[in-house]
């Protein structure tokens, strides 16, 4: 993203500006098209032709086209190190024993402007049964799903008769490979490394995942070897996401059991039983859905340790692949600051969101008064978040949870045609002004929404708007579109009144 953009409480997403007006075209009404012109017209006199900054942000909203990298390699050789850091951050769970990762598990990567999609997985052997040749499918079926890969050996040990197996799958794959000698420390071990010529893979790259040597130049490699687009998806089309989320023991994996309506998983009055992510696909009236129940977040991640780390990177990645969070609060105990917490990393994330008050059957009448009263102090970031009080023990209600994210789907999802909104912000330009600030009243000349999941607006303006401001803004697009039960996303590009002569 351009340095001149300001990203407010969210991604950087953007669409081209001449793709979006062509696209709407065709709804516009006459009133529509003429708030659209005179938009165009001030933000152009203003910025001048502005149509490549909104492009520059296009290619990080598109869902589809995605070129993949599948990283592969036989167990411990780091292969989530090196996916660590590519990614440029502690996601995929390292530990020093094999075995760690065993499904394939899906990142976004960004390298100089090109963003792919990442798969880490399991260690590949052979001769291998049970568990181990589970996870082997798996590394199998994410280098047929790939457009590239990457195939990580130990550059300390050379290459394994399990690594020449290896290669002779990626041979019949007939896909593009990185040879990539990892734990290459020191100069000494980079020498050794040309030994992996024998694979007959090309050159071999060498790199220390842990300590970032020689990573600039696999980055690149990577860039260069993926195709400009490729065969990948960041939210497959299909049954919808839904991750559920919440304190531990707060009755996920029952409501999951109550709304498949039979024992799906694991069920224990002990708090933490659940510490894998598990997906269930579930029909709820006519529709299908993805459900994955997910561990207890009992404190925040840099906090815990041992599983219980684990257990929260697991369940922020659920999240992450989700398009709507369900979060789960214990109805019968006051709302916790860590029930405001999970709330605000479903939030982060921009996903949908509909809160569920569980155990709805052990409340009276006074504990209901409270809980009203708790919901409008502690819950007031995210008035727009629908809500349904539910029994996962008795079943009440149950079925209403389909109709709540069903409406947090279609509010994530909404868009408002450009000139409309030109049209509403230029209304709310003339009835409520941002206020002067230092002799300066900053104004909205272009705005444009350029991304759904979550809705996120681009405005062009003359000033820094302040928060207040972009708050009232971000309350009138409700009141006029819904939005509801989804965060907006707003991005600004400020430019000062420039001098005339």
């Amino acid at each position: 993203m351009s340095d001149n953009w300001i990203s407010i409480d969210g991604d950087e997403d953007a669409g081209d500006l001449p793709e979006i007006i062509e696209a709407e075209s065709a709804d516009f009404e006459a009133d529509d098209d003429a708030a659209l012109q005179l938009a165009l017209a001030a933000a152009r006199a203003e910025f001048g032709e502005f149509d490549e900054d909104l492009a520059d942000l296009t290619a990080k909203t598109s869902q589809e086209g995605w070129p993949v990298l599948a990283v592969v390699g036989r167990p411990n050789v780091g292969k989530s190190t090196l996916v660590n850091r590519i990614i440029g951050r502690r996601e995929a769970v390292v530990e020093d024993i094999p075995g760690v990762t065993r499904d394939r598990v899906t990142y976004e990567a960004d390298w100089n402007g090109k963003r792919f999609i990442l798969i880490d997985t399991g260690g590949w052997d052979r001769k291998v049964k049970g568990m181990a040749a589970q996870i082997a499918a798996q590394a199998e079926r994410a280098i047929n799903d790939a457009d590239a890969v990457a195939f990580v050996v130990d550059a300390t040990v050379g290459a394994t008769d399990t690594d020449e197996a290896v290669v002779e799958v990626l041979r019949r794959s007939g896909k593009p490979v990185l040879l990539v000698a990892n734990k290459a420390d020191d100069a000494i071990i980079e020498m050794e490394a040309a030994s992996l010529w024998s694979l007959g893979l090309g050159e071999p790259i060498p790199v220390s995942a842990q300590h970032g040597r020689g990573a600039g130049d696999l980055l690149d490699a990577i860039v260069n070897i993926l195709p400009a687009e490729g065969q990948g998806r960041m939210r497959g089309a299909g049954p919808r996401r839904v991750a559920l989320l919440g304190k531990p023991n707060v009755g996920k994996s029952s409501l999951l059991n109550a709304i498949a309506g039979s024992d799906r998983v694991v069920v224990d009055d002990v708090a933490g039983t659940t510490v894998d992510p598990v997906d269930e696909l579930v029909k709820l009236k006519d529709s299908w859905w993805w459900f994955v129940d997910t561990a207890g977040i009992r404190r925040r991640a840099k906090e815990a340790s041992g599983h219980e780390y684990y257990a929260t990177l697991r369940t922020q990645a659920a999240l992450d692949r989700a398009e709507v969070a369900l979060v789960l609060i214990d109805a019968s105990q006051p709302i916790s600051e860590q029930d405001v917490r999970i709330i605000a990393m479903a939030e982060e994330a921009g996903r949908a969101i509909v809160i569920a008050y569980n155990k709805w059957d052990l409340t009276d009448e006074e504990r209901r008064h409270y809980l009203e009263r708790e919901i409008d102090r502690d819950l007031v970031q995210v008035p727009w978040a629908p809500h349904v009080n539910v029994s996962a023990k008795t079943g009440r209600h149950i079925e209403r949870l389909e109709t709540a994210l069903e409406g947090a789907i279609a509010g994530w999802e909404t868009r408002v045609p450009t000139g409309r909104l030109n049209q509403f912000l230029g209304s709310i330009v003339q009835s409520n002004p941002h206020p002067i600030r230092g002799g300066k009243q900053p104004r909205i000349l272009f705005g444009a929404q350029v991304s759904v999941s979550p809705p996120t607006f681009a405005l062009f303006t003359t000033g820094f708007l302040e928060s207040g401001y972009r708050r009232f803004i971000e309350r009138r697009l409700r009141e006029e579109y819904g939005f509801d039960g989804t965060p907006i996303r707003i991005l600004m590009r400020v430019r000062e009144k420039r001098s005339r002569k």
